[in-house]
């Protein structure tokens, strides 16, 4: 069974990632199409990239770039859970991209976006230029959520609108298609 990371892409306290991916990892088990893993990019507390290297050379010195390289090796797809920040995409979401670049290749990549009025849609189009860089292939399903205050209870809990648990079920229908024909592919990469 394929495996499928959600990335939590914001590290910054008071932050809501977590509760969306908690969320979203537990419609991805109702799925029942993949081992669903959650990844947060404030637990794995990469520095800014330091790797002496292109990380195309896969050669790297330090530990937690080798623990990174090997957190995202064992995924087959993923999904960015990701706040709009100006505009854009998280500076964490974008420097750990950066420490990798075959770890990367030939999986799928969905979108689970929030913000208030732009649901996270344009850190979406601009993440995009970036993984496609990195023949990763983004899927056109995902989940935009507006009004992302509105959405988490007094407990800390996301409070789902209605149609996201459809949304998420095409999304990852399509993560799933998408990562059983490349599959091929990341088998050739990694040969």
């Amino acid at each position: 069974m394929p495996r499928l990371q959600f990335i939590v892409a914001s590290t910054r306290p008071g932050r809501v990632g977590p509760a969306v991916a908690a969320w979203a990892a537990e419609e991805a088990r109702r799925h029942g199409g993949f081992e669903v893993e959650v990844v947060d990019l404030a637990e794995i507390n990469l520095p800014f990239f330091d790797e002496p290297e292109h990380p195309s050379s896969g050669t790297y010195v330090h530990q937690h770039t080798k623990d990174w390289s090997a957190t995202v090796s064992r995924a087959d797809a993923f999904v960015f859970v990701m706040p709009e920040y100006n505009f854009s995409f998280t500076a964490p979401l974008k420097n750990a991209i950066d420490f990798l670049y075959q770890e990367w290749q030939y999986k799928p990549v969905g979108f689970v976006s929030y913000a208030n009025g732009s649901a996270g849609l344009r850190a979406v189009q601009g993440i995009k230029q970036v993984v496609t860089t990195l023949k990763m292939t983004p899927v056109t399903e995902a989940v935009p959520i507006h009004w992302i205050g509105q959405r988490i209870d007094a407990d800390g809990v996301f409070q789902p609108a209605e149609g996201m648990d459809e949304a998420a079920k095409s999304m990852f229908d399509e993560l799933l298609r998408v990562s059983n024909a490349l599959a091929p592919l990341r088998a050739t990469a990694q040969d």
